[in-house]
């Protein structure tokens, strides 16, 4: 026999307690517990029950199946490339956004260009019928091969997976998900759980891809219980960057790689693929390039990107210094400052330093430290790197040049783009200054200002 008991829960976090309290223990969040019915029986949950009379399922690993199959084109090559080469059958795909950013617009391509014979269904618990219609035709979309069900509850739309058993499924979004077992509120953290667990366990079971679309919260991250992400397979994030491209990213991707980026532009028909993406966040200029600047090939999953940094530096107020920095971790800036200002007295206590990277792209990697130092250094004297010349390389502590991985791949992007000459470590990271042809090799830091800026270091 059932019987009713109230629960608080954390609308961050998850964590429950038996009463109301201020501050969440597990997370830390102040005001965010939110009272809950919950229902308990002696012989457990419904869905205790149904575990239950499923048979054990056990077999040896050498006998399981995994054929070419399992992984199929979405049609669309830049979301392909992000996903590790293609869907996979029976995964399960979070993807979050902003407001407006185009999640729905990409999700109603995806299913438009399913394979033929792949039928698709997209959920939709926000618009209605004509609306999502309207979308399509704006787009030009062959949509004969997807079905189309505006619903939010649970139990009508595990009815409808159930007896249409599609191959591509779209929920859009996790958000409106609700079910009579876990409350009355939709978007509860019980109802996101509850919900999501019965979606991913039904794609698996069928082998059928289901992308999941949610929404972000104003810091950024995907708005729920961080369970959910453990719970699916890959996590997707739909970025804007500056002059309006999109940029698709993977924090984690049981699949594939996590250091691709799938890049789009929205037009008036829907989302379009950057095609050739090598120099879109380059900047070209008629004349002499400013002080400041520097042309960096950032190496970001399988391709290189040819990438502007820029670099400002102004007399700190009030005698401390702050570092201004969103594109590239303050952190690095910091330490890359202090390896200039200790091996080439070159000073920047004193000085606010602004960096960004041109198109709003940001870059972990650590093939940026060298450009990132030229462009400091640039920046603090005054003097502007050669235009076509380009840098790559990772700067140690010791003031040393470190080679960092794909330099040939990198030199030869940048010469396909126009720069003639290219500085970078030596293969051993040990040896003097050598030229070999348009491409100069360097040891440590003052090797580097040296070749790029025909001049030793600077005591402004």
């Amino acid at each position: 026999m059932a019987k009713k008991r109230t629960l608080f829960t954390c609308e961050q976090c998850g964590h429950q307690e038996p009463k109301w309290l201020g501050r969440c223990p597990s997370c830390g969040g102040w005001n965010t517990f939110r009272e809950e019915s919950s229902s308990v029986s002696s012989g457990g949950s419904k869905a205790h029950e149904k575990t239950r009379k499923l048979p054990a399922s056990e077999i040896a690993l050498d006998q399981v199946a995994a054929t070419e199959g399992f992984r199929f084109s979405s049609g669309i090559a830049e979301l392909d490339r992000v996903l590790g080469g293609g869907v996979m059958r029976g995964s399960a795909v979070l993807i979050g956004g902003e407001p407006g950013i185009g999640k729905s617009t990409l999700m109603m391509q995806l299913v438009a260009s399913a394979l033929p014979g792949t039928r698709a269904l997209y959920i939709s618990g926000e618009e209605s019928a004509a609306q999502i219609k309207m979308r399509s035709d704006r787009l030009g979309l062959d949509a004969s091969a997807v079905d189309l069900l505006c619903e939010s509850d649970l139990d009508r739309i595990m009815s409808v997976l159930r007896k249409t058993r599609p191959q591509l499924v779209v929920m859009d979004s996790i958000q409106t998900l609700i079910s009579q077992e876990a409350g009355q509120v939709p978007g509860t953290v019980n109802q996101l759980k509850y919900g999501c667990h019965e979606l991913i366990d039904w794609a698996r079971e069928e082998d059928s891809a289901f992308f999941l679309v949610a929404h972000v919260t104003k810091e950024g991250s995907i708005a729920g219980p961080k369970v959910i992400e453990h719970m699916v397979d890959t996590v997707l994030y739909f970025d804007l960057a500056d002059g309006g491209l999109r940029i698709v990213r993977s924090t984690k991707n049981r699949f594939g790689s996590v250091d691709e980026l799938g890049l789009f532009s929205m037009e008036a028909d829907g989302l379009h693929q950057v095609v050739d993406p090598g120099e879109i966040f380059l900047v070209r200029r008629g004349g002499e390039i400013p002080p400041g600047i520097a042309a960096a090939p950032v190496y970001e999953g399988s391709r290189v990107l040819m990438v502007e940094l820029q670099a400002l530096t102004v007399p700190a107020k009030g005698g401390y210094s702050r570092v201004y920095s969103d594109r590239i971790d303050p952190g690095r800036v910091s330490r890359i400052a202090a390896v200039l200002e200790r091996h080439l007295s070159l000073r920047f206590s004193d000085q606010d330093i602004y960096v960004n990277v041109a198109g709003g792209m940001k870059i972990s990697e650590v093939g940026i430290e060298l450009p990132l130092a030229m462009a400091l250094y640039s920046a603090r004297t005054g003097i502007a790197i050669p235009k076509g010349l380009t840098v790559a390389g990772e700067v140690s502590l010791a003031g040393e040049i470190r080679p960092t991985g794909h330099m040939d791949r990198r030199r030869k992007s940048a010469a396909e783009l126009g720069f003639q000459r290219f500085v970078g470590p030596e293969s051993t990271g040990k040896g003097k200054s050598r030229s070999d042809g348009g491409e100069v090799r360097v040891a440590t830091i003052g090797e580097a200002v040296k070749a790029i800026f025909k001049a030793g270091a600077a005591k402004p």
